[in-house]
């Protein structure tokens, strides 16, 4: 079998069970694919020792008839994650030098699992950005082109690296992370399927903490049914995160029937945004004809605070950040500035802090540090977990009154050109998350299939929205979706 690195993990997991290929065949294949794709500047430490150890390990589990779903699957860890022994930087450079001495839960459960990690994959800086534009490793890069312009285009942000990876068949999934939308928005750009699970289905313990009651672990996978596979490998309680829920894990891949006969999927009238690209509004009327015609029932639905969900979002993560980057000082681990002779420890922290910290995670450091003080604690930090309660009560009401799954765009335009922002108001950068905040700040899951190609090429997503807890029934409408949607374009080989 030639270009392994092309297959999805279901494909290459059955093509292991049989025979037909090795682990150490599907990672080498992966390991060339990475080699040859520095242009797209997706992984940023690369592990083939770890990796090619690992896939050996697997074979051999495999022959003795011991292998999870996962095992022998070459997969990228998004540099958010600890990775015991290998950089782990969150692409700050205040954590340059950084290797843990541990493992964090969930690159732990996959490695149990068997799976074999390449590498670690670039993002925005503390998972702050909309774009990867903000990584000390410089930017990530996707593998589409608008046409016949050369111009290099963002692969969405934070998760960048990662998405640009599966969408370049550089690994078979890659580990993402979801704060305000950072898997779903980069999986829209480039084509693959991202899922953020409910908060507290995934262990946090390892993660380096951005927005600490947002934050969420998932898999960003070529299809639904790879995203059902390492979900599972992915989930479980975890005694050392607090957030963690005891729950028992279902196999969601048996799960993935593609019946929704009978569903009753909710189209909110609040995401019908001013200035939304004619694009935009077909796809999403196709999508939900889509489901329409498998069976389900549509619902004019209303989510009346959504309009307050993307100022709550920029007060609340903001906060967190503040509280959980207070860490960062020099002091015990990651980067120390060169101080000056008579230079005391407010100094330290202060050139430290400048030199580390990159423009975008200083903003949202001051951003949030004021939305804390003293003054202006109960104006804003206070009032927008009062409104995130509201967005909360808004989707309860709407389940409760029997929605299975709400269908949004996942996005507001296709990808755009890396620098063709720079110069914008940071609320227009924001914006590219008016659609996915409401479900991180409601815990909520969500997931993005993508759905359709804009005039000029480029992929555009649909996001299915669930009941908490309800990943499964979630995964299947989108596995319905996918299937009436028929996606199978491919980014153009330019790297």
């Amino acid at each position: 079998m030639s270009d392994l690195n092309k297959l999805g993990l279901a494909e290459a997991r059955d093509a292991l069970r049989a025979g037909d290929v090795t682990s150490v065949e599907l990672t080498e294949s992966c390991l060339k694919a990475i080699d040859d794709a520095d242009a797209l500047n997706a992984f940023v430490h690369k592990t083939p020792e770890i990796a090619l150890e690992r896939a050996k390990a697997a074979d051999e589990r495999i022959k003795g008839g011991d292998a999870p779903a996962m095992c022998g699957l070459p997969i990228g860890i998004k540099d958010l994650f600890c990775t015991k022994g290998v950089p782990s930087q969150a692409a700050s450079k205040i954590l340059d030098g950084f290797k843990p001495e541990y493992e964090s839960t969930v690159s732990q459960q996959l490695a149990d699992a068997g799976a074999v990690m390449l590498g670690k994959l670039n993002m925005d800086e503390f998972a702050m950005g909309s774009s990867n534009e903000t990584s000390t490793y410089g930017n990530a890069v996707s593998p589409w082109r608008r046409g016949n312009d050369d111009a290099q285009l963002t692969p969405g942000g934070s998760s960048g690296g990662s998405a640009s990876a599966v969408s370049a068949d550089l690994c078979l999934a890659a580990t993402g992370t979801d704060t305000g939308g950072s898997i779903r928005q980069p999986a829209a750009f480039v084509g693959i399927t991202g899922i953020k699970p409910t908060y507290g289905r995934c262990s946090r313990w390892g993660i380096v903490a951005f927005a600490s009651s947002l934050d969420q672990a998932g898999p960003m996978t070529k299809n639904v049914r790879d995203a059902a596979i390492m979900l599972e490998a992915m989930c479980g309680h975890d005694p050392k995160d607090s957030t963690s829920t005891e729950l028992a894990v279902p196999n969601f891949e048996a799960m993935l029937t593609g019946d929704i006969k009978g569903k009753k999927i909710g189209i909110p009238k609040e995401y019908r945004m001013d200035g939304m690209p004619a694009e935009i509004e077909k796809l999403w009327a196709d999508g939900a004809a889509m489901l329409k015609d498998a069976g389900a029932e549509i619902v004019d639905i209303s989510l009346p605070h959504t309009k307050y969900a993307l100022p709550a979002y920029y007060v609340i993560a903001p906060a967190e950040a503040s509280s959980n980057l207070a860490r960062y000082d020099g002091v015990r681990y990651g980067r120390r500035a060169q101080l000056a002779q008579g230079d005391g420890i407010t100094e330290m922290y202060e050139k430290t802090r400048a030199e580390g910290f990159g423009h975008e995670v200083q903003r949202r450091v001051m951003i949030g540090t004021y939305v804390l003080s003293a003054g202006f604690y109960d104006a804003y930090y206070n009032r927008a977990r009062r409104v995130r309660t509201l967005i909360k009560k808004d989707f309860e009401d709407v389940f409760a009154a029997g929605i299975d799954a709400i269908l949004t765009p996942t996005t507001p335009s296709a990808s755009f050109g890396l620098g063709e922002m720079t110069e914008a108001d940071p609320v227009q950068m924001y914006l590219n998350d008016v659609f996915t905040v409401t479900v991180n700040l409601a815990g909520l899951p969500g997931i993005s299939v993508p759905a359709g190609l804009d005039k000029q090429g480029l992929p555009l997503g649909l996001q299915l929205i669930g009941r908490p807890w309800d990943e499964g029934d979630l995964l299947n409408t989108a596995y319905a979706l996918e299937n009436a949607a028929g996606f199978v374009a491919k980014p153009a080989k330019w790297w």
